[in-house]
Order: C-alpha cells, then structure tokens, then sequence
C-alpha cells in the first residue's frame, strides 16, 4: 500500500493556493510539505491540520493505492471501502 496527495494538490488549485500557503495556514513543517510532494506517509495529526485548515475531509486530501499483485485495479480509494446508503 502507498498513498497520494494529488487530491490535495488539485485542492489547492482550485482555491487558488500556493504550497506555502497551505504550510503556513495549516501550521505544518517544511519537512511535512516535503513529504506530501514526495506521496511519503505524514502523521494522522498533520492531515487533520491540512483539513482543518481547508475545510475538507480526508477523503480530499489522500487516496490509498493498492499494488497488491494480481490486483484488477491499481488504486483504491478510501470511498471505496464506505457502505452504500
């Protein structure tokens, strides 16, 4: 398993924010910035802050992608393990 912050990144996009922007309003390090462009695990505090600070779930941040040989698909997100309504 691995994760990927494109989500988060297309987020910041679409409210016109620069990476620095969000390093300063969510009150993470440069280090945990670092790690995000890189899709390396940050802590479960870190992504509260960043959602917090957007406004978002974490649904919107980071996806999970399954390289789980012998697999029909490569990525797994987290809406996909909800039940159905």
């Amino acid at each position: 398993m691995a994760v990927t912050y494109t989500k988060l990144w297309k987020l910041l996009l679409d409210k016109k924010m620069k990476r620095t922007d969000l390093k300063n309003i969510a009150g993470i390090s440069s280090s945990t910035l670092a790690k995000l462009g890189k899709d390396e695990y940050v802590s479960l505090e870190s992504i509260e802050k960043i959602c917090c600070a957007l406004g978002c779930n974490i649904d919107q941040v980071v996806d999970v992608i399954d390289h789980t040989p012998g697999r029909d698909r490569a990525h797994r997100r987290l809406s996909d393990f909800r039940e159905a309504p």
